[in-house]
């Protein structure tokens, strides 16, 4: 009998991983470096200063976000791992019992308890640590936790979304340092917001909205932050 050809299909859950790391790494890029630049401009720093501080936002928070999404993706994938190797032992031990929690699994998601049984057997048979590690354990080749992928990622796009309130200090005059960078850093939040909303299948006016009103909040409160402790007796 001819095995029937499954189609390919692309869903939006194959992006969770890598579009996560990307949009987190970016939005954090522009914020934070933007709200130092800034808070540092807002005391009225030297526009050296204002770079200075700003090229150490882009090299620092990068290293920050490949170094904590490393350590924070590989401990899940040690999880995995030894999640995995229990559920090995487990079926050299007990195949039997495996079989009838693996029956259960189908039987409570509404399989008829004689189809749940037969289905078991045939995942079983074909790869049994595969099927209850996507059935039982909730784990599967789409959402495996990938350390490395996650810490480039996120390092890269932190550097880039940094990068854009540092350019804007750059080219705008001292006296309109402030504006042009928040202007600048809100309108390119807008769009992250706007763009991962509709990679996630979600409103991207939502998206954008809420990006940029916790942008420019933060901005602010920073900015504040400058003048008051910036400010001369």
């Amino acid at each position: 009998m001819a095995m029937v050809q499954r189609p390919k299909e692309t869903h939006r859950t194959q992006r969770v991983g890598w579009l996560r790391a990307a949009v987190l790494g970016a939005n954090d890029g522009i914020l934070s470096t933007a709200s130092l630049v800034i808070g540092v401009a807002a005391a009225e720093s030297k526009r050296h200063n204002i770079l200075v501080a700003g090229v150490a936002a882009l090299t620092a928070g990068a290293m920050s976000m490949a170094a904590g999404e490393f350590v924070s993706v590989h401990s899940q994938a040690d999880t995995e791992k030894a999640d995995l190797e229990l559920e090995r032992k487990e079926l050299m031990t007990d195949q039997a019992g495996e079989r009838k929690e693996l029956a259960g699994i189908y039987v409570a998601r509404g399989v008829d308890p004689a189809l749940a049984a037969q289905v078991a057997d045939q995942l079983m048979a074909h790869d049994a640590l595969a099927a209850h590690a996507r059935d039982e354990l909730g784990i599967s080749d789409v959402l495996v936790a990938r350390p490395i992928q996650a810490a480039l990622s996120s390092a890269a796009s932190f550097a880039v979304g940094a990068a854009i309130p540092l350019a804007a200090a750059i080219l705008s005059p001292q006296t309109a340092l402030i504006p042009v960078v928040a202007i600048a850093s809100l309108l390119f939040l807008a769009i992250l917001g706007a763009w991962a909303a509709a990679a996630g299948g979600a409103s991207m006016l939502k998206g954008a909205a809420r990006v940029t009103f916790w942008g420019a909040l933060a901005m602010a409160v920073t900015g504040a932050a400058g003048l008051l402790f910036g400010a001369t007796p």
